[in-house]
């Protein structure tokens, strides 16, 4: 092998080594389990939307070492989920590092006895801030180039220096994403602090649906959403939406997705007013409703 791949090589497997203690496996029975990343000595975050519902879980720590924990929060809108171990455990210190497409990444998982898995890929796409359907504003759409098995997800991701990028998750058709480290130090003291992140709310269920042809004109769109049902005493309701309308846009951003009207509930949208235009009989209708905090689960 030449001296430079050895190097390098050796460099990879260095930083194997020392992401081993951030690595832990949960287990999910005797024979199944899924990856955690120690974020603090008595912290490991986790992908929300592979974790079991329920408030205690035994994890396998480095060398083997079975550790309890207890669900301090989860939070669907940026698929996070914390846990809280019942005696700290030694974490290395991992530095964040800046993603680039194009540049290498490691993807760590658990193997479930204590030590770990690892794969190498590159950042396929790193793009700007995105909302997620369930209402989080994600800092960076990060994509890596490689596959992952069902177990490794939640496994920290380093780059060829060493510094963390995040932990992995599984976007649609398998796509495995990345959650970047920065939204993660946002959102763990919150969730540690309340269990929960309060976002907005309209109280409302909808389906994307077409705009009437005759209405294309008045409406200046061909898409919207239909409200298919409503929550009573909730904003939606309190503003006078009926099932049945079709809401073309929400503060003059045009409804074509969901996810566009994720965009306008954040945490930071409670209490704000939300301007609605929508279809009703055959008549464009202006309507406001006072965004709320979306219930506890």
């Amino acid at each position: 092998m030449p001296a430079n791949l050895e190097q390098f090589s050796d460099a990879l497997a260095a930083h194997a080594a020392a992401a081993r203690g951030a690595v832990a496996a949960i287990r999910l029975s005797e024979t199944r389990h899924l990856t955690g990343t120690l974020w603090q000595p008595d912290v490991v975050v986790a992908s929300e939307q592979s974790l079991p519902k329920r408030d205690e879980f035994e994890l396998i720590v480095a060398g083997g070492s079975v550790v309890s924990a207890k669900l301090a929060g989860r939070d669907p809108g940026t698929n996070i989920a914390v846990l809280r171990l019942t005696s700290a455990v030694e974490a290395p210190t991992l530095m964040n590092g800046e993603v680039n497409a194009g540049a290498l990444a490691l993807a760590f998982g658990a193997d479930g006895a204590g030590g770990v898995s690892v794969r190498l890929g590159v950042v396929n796409l790193a793009g700007p801030e995105w909302a997620s359907s369930a209402g989080g504003r994600i800092d960076r759409y990060i994509v890596l180039d490689l596959r992952l098995a069902r177990a490794e997800e939640g496994g920290p991701v380093l780059d060829a220096a060493g510094a963390r990028l995040g932990i992995t998750t599984f976007g649609p058709r398998a796509k495995v994403l990345v959650i970047p480290s920065a939204i993660i130090d946002r959102v763990v003291p919150a969730l540690l602090k309340d269990g929960h992140i309060a976002r907005g709310w309209l109280g409302v269920a909808l389906q994307p649906v077409a705009v009437p042809d005759a209405l294309h004109g008045q409406a200046g769109q061909s898409s919207g959403v239909m409200v298919m049902s409503i929550i009573d005493g909730g904003p939606a309701a309190k503003a006078g939406i009926v099932a049945g309308d079709i809401v073309l846009t929400v503060n003059g951003t045009p409804t074509r997705s969901l996810r566009r009207i994720a965009t306008h509930l954040a945490s930071d949208s409670i209490g704000r007013k939300a301007e609605l235009r929508v279809i009703r009989g055959g008549t464009v209708l202006a309507l406001q409703a006072i965004v709320e905090a979306r219930p506890a689960a």
